[in-house]
């Protein structure tokens, strides 16, 4: 009943009120027990545990807990060895050979035998790739091995993989989730229902999953890896997650001690956390850590290009949408300075290939000529465009919708469950939709890729189902140079032809901000926001 209950207080009493109430009286001792455990809420939910499925920032942050790869990210975005202890590329860019540790152990299950467990070898790797590219499977994660001619085991410690042309940005690659190891054994005696059994090398083990509900992790003692004073990780005993979907319920039990981190910012408590630059209030700053760093993540607004609307048709209203309202007072006002108003292309800053010369500025007479001049050629009066997002990016789109409506233009708002607009975007059910994009690795490649039309959704991440020969022809040229700087002016000319066409409009380049109590220690950030918690301790 707890929970009715705060909602009818907070009918009556600010948020602000009940909050100085938790944070003054204070939360009973944490027990032993509780000194051990990490608890947060993942209230976008998550959908899967099998790492191939692994899609969503929210799936990943778990699977980063129960798996490993070859190679690993430290939070500066360095690639660094993993369960492979170091690789030699060939001189022709074409042959990656990795040389496997040999104290690397699966989680202990029964189907394992007599030991419960053994441990890892290159042929695991050979395995787990060919599952990935398994068309019967079709793991969404298949499109990381588009460059791969072949790969396989040379022995037990040596794994090589052949690309079928020089890709400078597949070592990065290799450190999404998509790659990591599983055993053959336990895969194949689950099949689809891995997803709910998975039994990885990580840090933590699977202990319960009640889904919607809670999942619980617990500490693998026979995991790898040491601190730099050789001490075994991780140090906490357990992780337990909880999918309350209200950001402001999550944060409420934040409040009272009940999880220990909060991931991201909402409108429903920033102002009582934050000051309008962003900085923590004093009265927080005795009970809270406040982390904050770079996110490499565009926040936009896309258009289904194949839609049978003439407004999202008309390059016009896409273009109008783009200059139609304030970026910088948005931020401002809607995320008290957290993230930089995205006035450049998609690529966000800090990959090369970005450029804030290729954007859209903040003209509102222009837009509302725009809007004038698709009027008249269309011969419709009164333009209107429906605009699908979730319930946690509702005051953005309310803000974009009161500011176009200045300019002549209808946008209706509706709201989708997380999972529903997925899979609503993924097939073309929704003329404009609010969407993110998060880099899975230090190359702006990644970006592009959302416009390439061999990638169309639903077999791809192109939502837009934008077609350019041109674009096309540069993004494989793209391939072939390996340098960097090279690579940058074909990158910066990409986006802006897709710019150029209005296909998105970009809102912000997010940040990374973390708030956890003072208790907790070792958790730090990184430019792709991934969740890693063996080095997290609880005092």
């Amino acid at each position: 009943m707890l929970k009715p209950v705060l909602l009818q207080i907070t009918s009556y009493l600010s948020i602000g009120c009940i909050l100085l109430l938790f944070f003054n009286c204070g939360a009973p001792p944490n027990s032993n027990k509780d000194h051990l455990v990490f608890r947060y809420n993942e209230y976008a939910n998550i959908n899967t545990l099998d790492p191939a499925f692994s899609r969503t920032l929210q799936d990943n942050n778990v699977c980063n807990q129960l798996f490993n790869g070859l190679v690993q990210l430290d939070d500066q975005l360095n690639i660094l060895p993993c369960i492979a202890k170091n690789w030699k590329i060939s001189d022709s860019g074409t042959i990656y050979r990795f040389y496997l540790r040999r104290d690397v152990y699966f989680h202990k299950h029964a189907l394992f035998g007599k030991d419960s467990t053994r441990t890892v070898v290159a042929s695991d790797f050979e395995y787990s790739l060919n599952r990935l590219r398994d068309e019967t499977i079709a793991a969404p994660g298949s499109w990381v091995l588009n460059k791969v001619d072949d790969f396989k085991a040379i022995n037990d410690t040596i794994f090589e993989i052949k690309l079928k042309q020089p890709f400078p940005a597949f070592i990065g690659l290799l450190t999404m989730k998509y790659c990591s190891v599983i055993p053959h054994e336990i895969a194949e005696i689950y099949g689809s229902e891995f997803r709910s059994h998975p039994i990885g090398t990580g840090p933590f083990k699977f202990k319960r999953w009640e889904e919607n509900t809670k999942l619980v992790l617990r500490k693998n003692h026979i995991y790898f890896e040491k601190d730099k004073n050789g001490y075994p990780l991780p140090y906490l005993e357990a992780v337990a997650i909880t999918f309350l979907p209200d950001k402001q319920s999550e944060f409420l039990q934040f409040a009272q001690g009940n999880i220990d981190f909060l991931n991201s910012l909402d409108a429903s408590y920033k102002d009582e956390l934050l000051t309008a630059d962003g900085r923590l209030r004093e009265k927080y700053k005795k009970s809270i850590n406040l982390i904050r760093g770079p996110f490499l993540n565009t926040e936009y607004l896309g258009f289904y290009l194949d839609s049978k609307t003439p407004e999202i048709q008309s390059e016009l209203v896409r273009k109008a949408i783009n200059i139609g309202f304030d970026r910088a007072k948005m931020m401002t006002y809607l995320r008290n300075g957290i993230g930089i108003p995205a006035t450049g292309g998609f690529i966000p800053i800090g990959l090369k290939g970005h450029s804030k010369s290729i954007g859209f500025s903040y003209q509102p007479k222009k837009a509302k000529a725009l809007i004038n001049q698709f009027k008249k050629e269309s011969g419709i009066e009164n333009p209107e465009i429906t605009l699908v997002t979730t319930s946690n990016y509702l005051s953005f789109c309310e803000f974009i919708q009161r500011e176009l409506e200045k300019a002549g233009l209808l946008i209706h708002v509706d709201v989708m469950p997380e999972a529903s607009l997925r899979s609503a975007r993924s097939n073309g059910k929704v003329d404009m939709f609010r969407s993110s994009w998060v880099a899975d690795y230090l190359d702006a490649e990644n970006y592009l890729s959302i416009f390439y039309s061999k990638n169309f959704a639903p077999g791809g991440s192109n939502y837009f189902h934008y077609k350019s020969k041109l674009f096309d022809s540069l993004y494989n040229k793209s391939f072939t140079i390996a340098n960097i700087n090279e690579r940058k002016t074909l990158y910066t000319t990409m986006d802006s032809l897709a710019m150029d066409k209005a296909l998105m409009v970009p809102l912000y380049y997010d940040e990374v901000i973390r708030f956890t109590r003072k208790n907790v220690t070792g958790l730090g950030v990184n430019p792709i926001n991934l969740l890693d918690l063996k080095t997290i301790r609880k005092d």
